[in-house]
C-alpha cells in the first residue's frame, strides 16, 4: 500500500504544478462568454418571438379563410351541391364534416384530417376548434357550418418550420461571428489594457533581481497609471530610506571613527607600560589616560543609544495611544534635573492631549533639556513652555541664556551628526537634535530653533493635537 502511494506521490510530481491561464486570456475569455450570453438570449428572445408570431400568422389567416369559406354559397357540380371555397382552396385541404362522421371535400384533393374536436363542432357541442395535427403537421381549424355540419380547413405547417429552421441557422452565424469578433476584440483590449500592467510587472521583477529603483514612466490618468503613480511613489520612499541608511551608516561610521582612535592610542599606552623594560607611567598621567577612557567609553555609550533610537524611530508603528503631553513633559523634565546640577528650570506648562508614543516624545523633549542645560552657564535658569496656538497645533518651547545659534548654523542644527564650532568643545554625539525632528515629524509636527531675544537658543516642537 505504501509502495503504491509513493508512486502515486512522484507521479503527482512529475506532473507538476496546473498550467494556470494568463490575465489576458482569462479578460478575453470573459468578454466573449459574455457576449455569448447575450447573443444567446437576445437570440432565443428573437427566436420565439418570430415563432410565435408566424404561428399566429396561421391562426389568422385559418380563421379569416374558414370564415370565409362558411360564408361562400353552394354551387352546383354534377347534380351535386357543393361549397363555393371548394373551388378556391387549392392550397389548402378543405372538406364539410357532418354529425354522422362522413367528409365531403374537393375530388382532386385529400381530406383534413379530423377527430374528436372537429365532429364535436359539427355536432353543435363546440363552438369551434383549432389545434395542431402531429401525424401531418398541420394547422387545423374547424367552424360550424349549418345543421350538423362544420367547416373544417387544414394548412400545411412545412414552409413556417422551414422558415424558422432558416432564422434559426442564422441567427446561429450570427451569433458565431459575433462571439469571435467579441474574443478578438477582448483580447486586443485586455493587451492594450493591461500592457501598463505588464511593465510594472516587469519593474518590480527588475527592482527584485537588481535593486535598482529608478521610476517607471507613466502614461494617462486611469487606475492603471495612478496604480503605477503609487508604485513610483513606493519606489521613491524605499530609496530615500536606502539613502538616509547609507548616510547614517556613513555619518556613524565617521563619527566612531575619533574616540575608537583614542581609546586604541590610551589602551596601547597602557598595554605598553604594563611591558616588562618599558617606561613606567606616573600615577598622574595613569589617572588623566583612565579617565580619559572612561569618557570616550560614555561619548561611545550615548552615541550607541542614540542611533539604536534614530534605527527605532524609524521603524512603523501599527498604532498610536492617547498621550497627555503635559505628562510627557513633566517625566522628562524630572529626570532633566536629576543631572542638571545648579541649572535652574522656570517652567509653565497648558494641558495637551494627541495620539502617538509617549516614549519616542518623551526622549524627544529630554534631548531639548540636555541640550539647553549643556549651553546654559551655572546659576542661569533654562525656560520651558507649552501652550496652544489655537490653530490644532501647540508648541513645546525650550529656551536657554547659553551663546545662542550663529545664522550658518541654525538650518543645520536638526541635521544627523552635526555640530558647531561652539558644540565640538562639549560632550554629544551630535544626534540629539536629529531625534527631536524625526520625532516631532512622525507626529505630524515640526522642529524649529531661532536665536532669543535677550541671548541663547530657543529650540521649539509644533504638534497637533487638542487642549487637554
Amino acid at each position: 500500500m505504501s509502495q503504491s502511494v509513493t508512486s502515486l506521490d512522484v507521479t503527482e510530481a512529475e506532473k507538476g504544478p496546473k498550467r494556470q491561464f494568463s490575465l489576458r486570456f482569462r479578460v478575453a475569455m470573459l468578454a466573449a462568454a459574455c457576449v455569448a450570453g447575450v447573443v444567446a438570449l437576445a437570440a432565443l428572445g428573437a427566436y420565439w418571438t418570430v415563432r410565435d408570431n408566424l404561428y399566429q400568422q396561421v391562426d389568422d389567416s385559418l380563421v379569416t379563410r374558414a370564415q370565409a369559406a362558411v360564408k361562400t354559397p353552394p354551387v352546383q357540380s354534377r347534380l351535386r351541391s357543393i361549397p363555393g371555397a371548394f373551388l378556391t382552396s387549392s392550397d389548402l385541404q378543405i372538406g364539410v364534416l357532418y354529425a354522422s362522421n362522413d367528409i365531403a371535400y374537393p375530388t382532386d384533393g385529400s381530406p383534413p384530417p379530423t377527430g374528436k374536436d372537429e365532429l364535436a363542432v359539427a355536432q353543435g357541442s363546440a363552438d369551434y376548434s383549432i389545434r395542431t395535427d402531429v401525424k401531418t403537421d398541420t394547422r387545423v381549424i374547424a367552424l360550424p357550418a349549418g345543421d350538423g355540419q362544420a367547416m373544417v380547413l387544414a394548412q400545411s405547417l412545412g414552409p413556417t418550420k422551414q422558415t424558422l429552421n432558416e432564422l434559426s441557422v442564422v441567427l446561429f452565424l450570427i451569433g458565431g461571428a459575433g462571439i469571435l469578433v467579441a474574443a478578438l476584440a477582448g483580447t486586443a483590449v485586455a493587451r492594450t489594457g493591461l500592457r501598463p500592467v505588464e511593465r510594472l510587472t516587469s519593474a518590480t521583477e527588475r527592482v527584485a533581481r537588481t535593486g535598482d529603483l529608478r521610476p517607471i514612466p507613466v502614461s494617462g490618468d486611469d487606475e492603471l497609471a495612478r496604480l503605477t503613480h503609487s508604485f513610483n511613489t513606493m519606489l521613491g520612499t524605499v530609496a530615500e530610506s536606502q539613502e538616509r541608511q547609507r548616510q547614517l551608516v556613513a555619518d556613524a561610521g565617521h563619527e566612531l571613527r575619533t574616540p575608537l582612535t583614542s581609546l586604541r592610542t590610551n589602551l596601547e599606552l597602557l598595554l605598553s607600560a604594563s611591558r616588562s623594560g618599558a617606561p613606567s607611567l606616573s600615577e598622574r598621567d595613569r589617572a588623566d589616560i583612565e579617565e580619559d577612557i572612561r569618557g570616550q567609553l560614555d561619548e561611545l555609550t550615548q552615541l550607541i543609544g542614540d542611533l539604536v533610537e534614530l534605527a527605532r524611530q524609524d521603524e512603523p508603528r501599527a498604532e498610536f495611544e492617547r498621550v497627555e503631553l503635559i505628562e510627557v513633559v513633566e517625566r522628562a523634565l524630572d529626570r532633566a534635573r536629576r543631572r542638571a546640577g545648579e541649572i535652574e528650570f522656570d517652567v509653565a506648562l497648558q494641558p495637551w492631549v494627541l495620539t502617538g508614543d509617549s516614549s519616542s516624545l518623551e526622549r524627544a523633549v529630554l534631548n531639548l533639556l540636555d541640550n539647553a542645560v549643556k549651553f546654559s552657564p551655572e546659576g542661569t535658569a533654562v525656560r520651558l513652555r507649552m501652550y496652544p496656538l489655537g490653530d490644532g497645533t501647540a508648541v513645546i518651547e525650550v529656551a536657554d541664556s547659553g551663546p545662542g545659534i550663529a545664522d550658518d548654523d541654525l538650518p543645520k542644527v536638526f541635521d544627523r551628526f552635526y555640530r558647531s564650532s561652539e558644540a565640538r568643545t562639549l560632550p554629544g554625539s551630535g544626534l540629539g537634535l536629529a531625534i527631536v525632528k524625526q520625532a516631532a515629524e512622525r507626529h505630524g509636527g515640526a522642529a524649529y530653533a531661532a536665536r532669543g531675544l535677550e541671548g541663547g537658543a530657543v529650540m521649539t516642537i509644533r504638534l497637533p493635537g487638542a487642549p487637554g
